[in-house]
């Protein structure tokens, strides 16, 4: 799967966005219908309607083809506090590549120690090639 970047300041004034915003945003960015997005994830246009009312919420399977759909991550689109469209994205690969050489065990302790290390990637200068070979090495080890 490839991702779109797209910039966009999902957090306005400061507000915390909750999923029913962050599901219509994306939605818009992204050019869909209601209906279309219903289509993309086996679902009717009275469903979407009702997760962009906050009426309710989706099922787990339900959100997974959503955020694909939307081309954001499934955290963004779970937890209130995470503002970044993107964010998890960038280890998705990595993890789902451990989880089939080394099983689930494996793939959430590395998800565990990614996300510890998160603060390493914030901000600064670090090159593409040096994230990669960073994640290649906890890959290896």
């Amino acid at each position: 799967m490839h991702y779109v970047i797209y910039m966009v300041n999902f957090n306005r004034k400061g507000k915390r966005m909750v999923f029913s915003d962050k599901l219509r945003e994306a939605r818009k960015l992204r050019k869909l219908s209601q209906e279309e997005l219903g289509k993309m994830t086996g679902v009717s246009r009275r469903s979407v309607i009702a997760w962009e009312n906050a009426e309710v919420l989706p099922r787990a399977k339900t959100m997974k083809k959503i955020a694909e759909s939307l081309q954001v991550s499934l955290e963004y689109l779970k937890h209130d506090e995470i503002t970044d469209p993107l964010h998890g994205v960038t280890t998705k690969d990595y993890l789902d590549e451990t989880r089939e050489r080394y099983g689930e065990k494996a793939a959430q302790e590395l998800d565990f120690l990614l996300e510890r290390q998160r603060v390493f990637f914030a901000g600064g200068e670090i090159s593409q090639d040096a994230k990669d070979a960073f994640f290649e090495a906890v890959v290896r080890a």
